[in-house]
């Protein structure tokens, strides 16, 4: 029994001896140490600056200064891990039992690199092949099952976490503070992180359900929370260990500029209706490659809902390829933006074009092909019916096909094209079919006194940076088909002198016009309007820019004059908002003038034949006929004359 102590106490002794060593030992002699040991186990470089301080019970524990962990051969040449310092620390009782309990990482203003190349990660540590042949070689028998590792504490204070796969970077976040959970095998790791970004932080709570599961590559129940100035993301479904994802998505904003700005896109405007509060669901897939597919997508953005699908790659911008169809959609303040144009497409008739700048960044934001069917849109100062639209972006230049839209009670098929590559231009090419014509023209330009129901064509280009620059560039061309309708503020029957009808319209049955147009400028020469009773011809222009007109409408009354007509043009001259509309008379005083001084000239030409006849006792019907009764006369006399001469009778 005394020999029993007698060993006991000699072990103790000499344990005591080793620690007391250890503790002893200088910290750069011990760094040396442990620096061989990792490279031993790993293969990679260990390097610890400063003071290293150990602990051995409870914990078996390592404080060190700065200290950085290199890479495999295979991955980039930044080290794994740098810290400016770093505190270890392992259950020392569950060590000796085969299980590595780690009680805490901390570490201050780490730098971690994350690398995934052919499936391989750089966090994944394993022996060097010749120390695994030196083992094999002495007869060393592997272990069978390896103990249990856990993870009670992580934390990283002001890190910078970088992700790369297969030479891409994937993200790179800085100003991160994380902290780490794993208790035991079958708990959930759970990681919390802030990282400051403009107008606050960024909060992310991640939950892994089985992480022996997902280290090992298979697929792992996921949830995931985000919060960020201005809105909210959550997550619940599966993930693997390349980052691939499908589940449940939910995204709510309360303010999305601010949530844009949090995320690097600052100063982009949300049109209201288009989001500027959203919350968005759908079943969400997400491919290693950066492709997100979004299928049963319900999304409310402001009072608009919109249900369908998506697919996203990831890019700068991102490209998006969307199928969407909504009710009743209402973006009649879709130009009410930070910095937008404001108003609508049709001022009140006192004003003139706005001249705040027009803000077009938001063409910029994505490239891509997005299709929306709606019952109905309501947009700034005009209404679209149920339409098919379709939206194809490329590098800030936006084109509108429509297949067909509902406009004005017609059907309005054709593109337009919004162009912000080298400043703002507007553009399209619109056939029309069954349009109220006096919709079109109130929404349009404020003018009211025209009504039917017509068709056509219009081609046109606008360039400024407002909307008052765009209308006075404008040019193209087009052509107008209108049924029978009426033209309010003049009664051409009564300017005729007919009566009947309603007073203070004219009815008409049918008009046609085409027209050019050039610096905001619409010039016409053939109109042509059919009525009953007359036929109206017109020409003139139409300023755009300028909100004006100077046009000459000259209706023909067909059965006066024996049918020959009479023609009383009228002056429409002024403003849109109110022009003068008035008979032209000098035209029909110098067409009775001339009527008149041709009747005096026939009468007295008359007086004269008449004379003239009676004068040579003749009848004369034409001034050409007064010579030959002249010659005649004169030639009776002579003879006469003679006769007396010679004594004839």
């Amino acid at each position: 029994m005394k020999w029993l102590l007698r060993i006991v106490f000699l072990l103790v002794a000499v344990f005591g001896l080793v620690i007391g060593a250890l503790l002893l030992m200088p910290g750069e002699k011990l760094a040396t140490i442990l620096a061989e040991q990792v490279r031993t186990q790993t293969g990679r470089d260990l390097k610890l600056t400063g003071d290293v301080n150990l602990s051995f019970w409870p914990v078996l524990g390592l404080e060190t200064g700065p200290v950085t962990f290199g890479n495999p051969q295979w991955a980039g040449s930044e080290p794994m891990l740098s810290a400016e310092s770093l505190a270890v620390g392992v259950d020392a009782a569950a060590l000796i039992s085969g299980d590595l309990r780690i009680k805490r990482v901390v570490a201050d203003n780490p730098v971690l690199w994350l690398e995934l190349s052919d499936g391989r990660g750089n966090w994944e540590l394993s022996a060097p092949a010749n120390a695994a042949s030196a083992g094999a070689a002495s007869g060393a028998v592997p272990q069978g099952q390896q103990g249990e590792v856990t993870l009670d504490h992580l934390k990283l204070t002001n890190a910078r976490l970088v992700y790369i796969e297969n030479g891409a970077t994937k993200f790179d976040f800085a100003n991160v503070d994380l902290t780490a959970s794993w208790p035991n095998v079958s708990a959930p790791l759970q990681v919390q992180a802030q990282m400051a970004v403009p107008g606050g932080a960024v909060d992310v709570d991640l939950k892994i359900q089985d992480l022996p599961a997902y280290a090992s590559g298979a697929v792992t129940p996921l949830d995931l929370t985000m919060t960020a100035p201005g809105g909210e993301f959550g997550f619940a479904g599966r993930v693997n260990l390349a980052g691939e994802m499908d589940g449940r998505l939910l995204a709510k904003t309360t303010n999305t500029e601010r949530m844009l700005a949090a995320f690097g896109q600052a100063g982009v405007g949300v049109p209201l209706g288009l989001g500027r509060e959203a919350d968005v669901a759908g079943q969400m897939t997400y491919t290693s490659d950066g492709r997100v597919s979004l299928r049963n997508l319900v999304a409310l953005l402001d009072n608009n809902r919109l249900t369908g699908e998506a697919d996203i790659v990831i890019s700068d911008p991102p490209q998006i390829t969307a199928r969407l169809e909504g009710s009743d959609l209402d973006l009649t303040q879709f130009n009410d933006t930070p910095g937008g144009a404001g108003g609508g497409l049709a001022p009140s008739p006192d004003q003139g074009w706005s001249t705040t700048p027009i803000d077009a960044s938001a063409l910029a934001l994505a490239n891509g092909k997005i299709r929306l069917k709606a019952n109905s849109i309501a947009l700034p100062g005009l209404t679209l019916g149920r339409s098919d639209l379709t939206l194809n972006l490329d590098r800030s230049r936006a084109v509108l096909q429509m297949n067909p839209a509902t406009l004005f009670s017609g059907h309005l098929n054709g593109q337009v094209v919004a162009n912000n590559r080298n400043g703002l231009s507007v553009g399209g090419n619109l056939t029309a079919d069954g349009m109220d014509v006096q919709q079109a023209l109130s929404a349009l330009g404020g003018i009211e006194r025209l009504s039917g129901t017509g068709s056509g064509s219009f081609e046109f280009l606008g360039v400024g940076q407002t909307e008052d620059q765009i209308m006075r560039s404008l040019s193209g061309k087009g052509r107008v088909d209108v049924g029978k309708g009426v033209i309010s503020g003049f009664d051409l029957d009564r300017l005729m002198g007919r009566s009947g009808g309603e007073r203070g319209t004219t009815v008409f049955n049918s008009l046609s016009a085409s027209f050019t147009m050039d610096q905001g400028v619409l010039w016409n020469n053939d109109l042509l309007m059919s009525l009953d009773n007359f036929r109206a011809d017109g020409s003139g222009q139409v300023g755009i820019g300028n909100r004006d007109i100077d046009y000459l409408f000259t209706p023909v009354a067909l059965r006066a004059n024996s049918g020959n007509g009479i023609a009383v043009p009228v002056k429409i001259v002024g403003p849109w908002s109110n022009p003068s509309i008035k008979p032209d008379l000098t035209k029909v005083i110098e067409a009775v003038a001339e009527g008149k001084a041709k009747e005096l000239e026939d009468e007295a030409k008359q007086k004269v034949l008449d004379k003239v006849g009676d004068e040579l006792n003749t009848t004369i019907t034409d001034s050409d006929q007064i010579e030959d009764a002249i010659k005649n006369k004169l030639g009776d006399e002579v003879n006469k004359g003679l006769l007396k001469l010679f004594g004839g009778n």
